[in-house]
């Protein structure tokens, strides 16, 4: 009888010790993620993402799961639909506007700068910078500025009707 209860204890173990190592294998819970280049696709426009350099995610609402877009401009106004878009745990993150697949380089998309004037996925024309950056100094607009262009362009070829309150 206490051979076969130091069995059950060991086996107790093993599979508290599966369900421990198996538990931190699962995907990070802040962050961006990693892109699968040519096999995600953005969530507002169904758009194949592509392009490192503008690429963008948002995690946020009730599971705090992440959400890939292929232009900063589709994830503005994915989120402002959204009751959460303001809860201060949603992050946004961008990809500095050099980035390439092997060299991914995400910023928070809030503290980043934004070059008006690139050819973007969708055409929304912003390609992000660190605050820090030379390039920042010269004309460039902040997380903020960006939000109010791009909601103020609404609709455009993908979105909805204009009347869009801004994302805050």
């Amino acid at each position: 009888m206490r051979h076969l209860c130091r069995r059950h204890a060991l086996g107790l173990l093993a599979v508290g010790g599966a369900a421990l190592l198996l538990g931190g294998c699962g995907e990070e819970e802040t962050g961006p993620v990693d892109v699968h280049w040519d096999r995600d696709s953005c969530e507002l426009c169904r758009m194949i993402i592509s392009d490192p350099r503008f690429t963008a995610q948002v995690r946020g609402g009730p599971k705090h799961k992440p959400y890939k877009f292929d232009d900063i401009g589709c994830a503005i106004n994915w989120l402002n639909d959204k009751p959460w878009a303001s809860d201060p745990k949603t992050e946004i993150w961008v990809a500095e506007r050099t980035s390439t697949r092997t060299e991914l380089k995400w910023l928070n998309a809030r503290d980043a700068r934004y070059l008006n004037g690139e050819m973007t996925p969708m055409n929304y024309g912003f390609g992000a910078v660190a605050a820090d950056d030379p390039s920042a100094r010269s004309k460039s607009y902040s997380f903020e500025q960006v939000a109010d262009k791009i909601l103020e362009n609404t609709p455009n070829h993908i979105c909805r009707p204009s009347g869009a309150k801004p994302i805050g």
